[in-house]
Order: structure tokens, then C-alpha cells, then sequence
């Protein structure tokens, strides 16, 4: 089945073909939902109540778009707003930070663990960087989604680096001395 026919069928309230959306669409977007949130339970409620949005919307779905970006942009934007709800973001208005030394990319440090300490990001960093770096918003876009100055943005996203930047170091020093006992 296509896209056009699963969609046509999830519009007529067909279980199956509902189901077989949410399979497709479930795993991607509860990423998304995990990036966002402050905990497991939030990430689960955000993903639960994206798809509500996503199947009541399901009408207005144009097919010019891919449907998972067109999916992942409501989980994302319903996130943003559950956690401006619940008033958990709290944005830096400064103009510039400035940093000196870049992360050096040369040194060996997984995917998973970066992920890991991008969770640990105060929300309001960890909200500009995944927008920016992890789906490729510009500042301007984040802005306006977030009601910030597009500086705020800017700001934000540097403060994310340079927290993340001492982790990864702090880390790379408490290996290196582990390694050196």
C-alpha cells in the first residue's frame, strides 16, 4: 500500500491502516519526543498526545512533503509548546557569547555519549541546540517558534556548546586518568 492509499484509509477511521501509520511514524518521532523532554514520562505524554494531533490533522496532510517530516514538525512544535505550558524553558538574552576553542572532532567520543550529555543540557540550551544542530532550524525559525530574539537563539546555542564542550573534556581527562592508574 502507498502512502496515499494508508492515508486515504486512516482518513475513513481504518484500525489497520491507522495502526500501520503509527508503526511507521512511532519509533522517529518518540526520538524526537525523548530530545524534548525533560523526562521519560514527559517524552511518553508528548509522544501520546502528538499523535492525536497528527491523526486530527491527518486531513490536512498535502502530500507536496514528506510525511514524516510533516509529522515530526507537529511533534516538535508540540513539545515546544507543552514545555512553554509547564513554563520549563527560561531563555539566556544575551546578544553574544563568545568561544574560543571549538570541540575538537579528532577526539574519540561516541554519538551515544554526546546524546547522553545534550539530555543533561539546562532546557532551555538543550531545546535551541536540538532545534539548530540535531533538526537543522535555523535561528530565525527558532526564534519565532520559541518567541525569542534570534541573539536569544544565537546565545543559547553557544552556551549549549560550551557546557557541552567541559563535559567532553571533563570526560576525556577522567578517562585519560583512569586509563594512565
Amino acid at each position: 500500500m502507498n502512502f496515499k492509499e494508508l492515508i486515504s484509509s486512516c482518513l475513513q477511521k481504518n484500525a489497520q491502516s491507522q495502526r500501520e501509520l503509527y508503526d511507521y511514524l512511532a519509533p522517529k518521532l518518540f526520538g524526537a519526543c525523548l530530545k524534548y523532554a525533560q523526562n521519560q514520562d514527559d517524552a511518553k505524554d508528548y509522544f501520546q498526545e502528538s499523535f492525536i494531533l497528527i491523526f486530527k490533522n491527518l486531513h490536512q496532510f498535502n502530500f507536496k512533503s514528506d510525511l514524516f517530516f510533516w509529522a515530526k514538525k507537529i511533534t516538535i512544535h508540540h513539545c515546544i509548546s507543552q514545555l512553554k505550558k509547564n513554563k520549563n524553558l527560561a531563555f539566556t538574552d544575551l546578544e553574544t557569547i563568545e568561544t574560543h576553542e571549538e570541540i575538537n572532532e579528532e577526539e574519540e567520543f561516541s554519538i551515544d555519549q554526546l546524546l547522553k550529555l545534550v539530555q543533561e543540557l539546562p532546557p532551555q540550551y538543550k531545546m535551541v541546540f536540538n532545534l539548530y544542530v540535531l533538526d537543522h532550524y535555523s535561528h530565525r525559525e527558532i526564534a519565532e517558534m520559541l518567541n525569542i530574539s534570534e541573539g536569544t537563539s544565537k546565545s543559547n546555542l553557544s552556551r549549549a556548546k560550551m557546557i557541552l564542550k567541559q563535559k567532553i573534556t571533563s570526560q576525556q581527562k577522567n578517562t585519560l586518568y583512569y586509563h594512565e592508574k
